[in-house]
């Protein structure tokens, strides 16, 4: 096993009377919930404040963030080779320092505007607007859902092979818990000191806070510092047979040659896109159904409770099964929260589908991000590949904002764009009959 020099500063985790992995698991979750305000449930409950502030419709905010993610997507195939090549402290700082530069400048987007104008004449205050809107969108949505969420979730997998469902599967409830609870922080934050300082608040953390973290306790690899996947864990079973091995290292255009691939790839960027639309509006979606700001923000704690209930249990299964099945239970989930999202205003049992349909979605999300592509594409560019799934699950986050708007200004109503998305979740499951695990016809 190499040792890095630097692995070891500012203490080498060989020496602990524990396994490091663990910790990794804790920092890592950590990383990830730190992207929350880069992520669409983090960005949510401030839509409204920016419409309001820049006298902007909902059609041409959803418009500039969908600009602004998909070109923060189109670069985060690059940051995963960044991630492979010099590894996870470097970036994961630059992700934070980058995210809390992104927060600070959208907190004074009204002055920028308002400064702008003065130069270049009120004729062109649309204008002006929607490119400011756009890059603050396009940094947080890169640092943020993009760099920082890829390094803190790549970093965890390299850190479990037979374990991983079990250790990622910890790393997931808190995750669910974590953003459930980030719009009622946020909300809090809003409510008492406005929405500016909210995200000032937030950006002095990411800059003063978070980096130390980072330095202090991210590690890259185990075997940077002379450990194993998984430590000193055994079983005779597990010595005598390796459940899904793994025999080949895929490089990313090999990858992407493979059908499975594909089909996964869509499953997470069908979740990212839904879920972006329904979280971007869901102030709005309640209002269409008179129901009020608080409850519909409430409901991301129902969300999360369903997805903390089935989350563990799903990873830990998720060592034992073959990822196929889990497409297939994405549909079905897809189906719940479809039907209860289109009947909300009909039946209380409607909204009780759309939680336990978006819980169980949530959940099935984490499990095919954290398990499929190691199992099926091995560790070593695990970076690179992982970071073009990130380019296609920021792509359809970008696009389930605008899908949503335009299906109401259009068409009146949000319930075209949901059902929509049902028909691509559909299909996805219905490709599950064909996918294959790319380690086999290697062995």
């Amino acid at each position: 096993m190499k040792q890095s020099s630097f692995a070891r500063i500012p203490f080498s985790a060989k020496q602990l009377p524990f396994f490091y992995g663990w910790v990794i698991i804790f920092v890592g979750t950590l990383g990830v919930l730190m992207s929350a305000p880069g992520q669409t449930i983090g960005l949510s409950t401030f839509t409204d404040s920016l419409i309001e502030v820049l006298s902007i419709s909902r059609d041409r905010l959803s418009l500039a963030y969908m600009i602004g993610t998909i070109l923060s997507s189109l670069l985060l195939t690059r940051a995963g080779k960044i991630y492979d090549r010099y590894g996870v402290r470097p970036l994961a700082v630059a992700a934070s320092v980058g995210l809390a530069i992104g927060l600070l400048y959208l907190s004074q987007i009204d002055v920028l505007v308002q400064n702008s104008l003065r130069f270049l004449g009120t004729s062109k205050v649309q204008w002006i607007t929607f490119v400011a809107l756009f890059l603050g969108f396009l940094m947080i949505r890169f640092w943020g859902q993009g760099v920082l969420t890829l390094v803190s979730r790549t970093m965890m997998m390299k850190w479990f092979d037979e374990r991983r469902g079990l250790a990622l599967g910890f790393s997931n409830v808190v995750m669910a818990w974590g953003f459930s609870y980030a719009p009622i922080v946020f909300e809090y934050l809003i409510q008492s000191h406005g929405w500016r300082l909210a995200w000032q608040y937030i950006a002095v953390s990411l800059v003063l806070v978070f980096p130390i973290i980072i330095f202090l306790f991210f590690r890259n690899d185990p075997s940077d510092v002379g450990l194993s996947p998984d430590g000193q864990f055994k079983s005779k079973k597990r010595q005598k047979i390796t459940r899904f091995p793994v025999v080949k290292d895929f490089v990313l255009a090999e990858a992407r040659h493979s059908f499975s691939f594909w089909v996964f790839a869509v499953a997470v960027a069908m979740t990212a896109l839904y879920n972006t639309g329904f979280t971007f509006h869901v102030i709005s979606i309640f209002e269409e159904v008179n129901i009020d700001r608080s409850k519909a923000i409430r409901i991301f704690q129902w969300i999360a409770l369903v997805s903390i209930s089935f989350t563990l249990i799903l990873s830990v299964l998720s060592d034992y099964i073959k990822m196929k099945y889990l497409l297939f239970a994405n549909s079905i989930a897809a189906l719940f929260a479809i039907l209860g999202f289109v009947f909300l205003d009909k039946s209380v049992i409607a909204y009780w589908a759309l939680v336990i349909g978006n819980g169980l979605l949530t959940s099935l999300y984490a499990v095919i991000s954290a398990m499929v592509w190691a199992r099926f594409f091995g560790k070593t560019h695990l970076g690179a590949i992982v970071g073009q799934v990130m380019m296609l699950t920021v792509f359809g986050s970008a696009i389930g904002p605008i899908l949503f708007s335009q299906s109401l200004s259009a068409l009146g109503s949000y319930h075209w764009a949901a059902w929509l998305c049902l028909i691509c979740y559909l299909l996805v499951g219905f490709c599950g009959f064909w996918v294959k695990n790319p380690q086999v016809a290697q062995r």
